[in-house]
């Protein structure tokens, strides 16, 4: 049943998210398509409200109420910023705006947006991590939670394998190609 509800939460996130660019770009309403993307977050708080009442009516958390909690995380510390690819995209196809700045290919400039990049995804892993070890608390029996000990694990992998991108662009930066 969570999963479903994982699942509906993304598809509510990219129709929250396409619902408000257009009724700002397409049909012109500023209003409408404001309030159409403030309720993209609402998408997180309905997975969590949904996973909370889920444990405290005594389940056992699994796979999926991980899969919740880091979708939350990386939610919160993306979101943001995938908005506002999809904002610059959208204005400039349907709204004429200016084509979407790129990020940088080569030298200390890539670095630097690799570390920003990373930054996020520090900022995922610490609020899924919170998420999860607040279950545990809120749960309070570690034969129940002991999935979401493993998730803790797994993001903390994750986060480690990322950091090799930034570490890779500071040693090594890109350069253009000659010729």
């Amino acid at each position: 049943m969570l999963l479903a509800i994982i699942a509906g939460c993304e598809i509510g996130f990219w129709i929250f998210l396409l619902a408000g660019l257009t009724a700002r770009y397409l049909l012109r309403w500023r209003r409408t398509g404001a309030a159409l993307l403030v309720c993209v977050p609402l998408v997180d708080l309905v997975l969590l409200v949904a996973t909370v009442l889920d444990l405290r009516a005594g389940a056992t958390a699994d796979f999926t109420h991980g899969l919740a909690a880091a979708y939350i995380g990386f939610s919160v510390a993306f979101g943001h910023s995938m908005i506002r690819w999809a904002d610059t995209r959208f204005a400039h196809r349907f709204a004429g705006g200016p084509p979407p700045p790129r990020p940088p290919k080569y030298g200390m400039a890539r670095a630097r947006h690799e570390w920003r990049e990373f930054g996020k995804a520090l900022v995922a892993w610490a609020i899924s991590c919170a998420l999860l070890l607040g279950a545990i608390v809120m749960v309070g029996d570690a034969e129940r939670t002991e999935a979401l000990a493993g998730w803790i694990g797994r993001l903390s992998m994750v986060l480690g394998i990322w950091a090799l991108w930034p570490i890779t662009y500071t040693l090594w930066p890109a350069k253009p190609k000659e010729g």
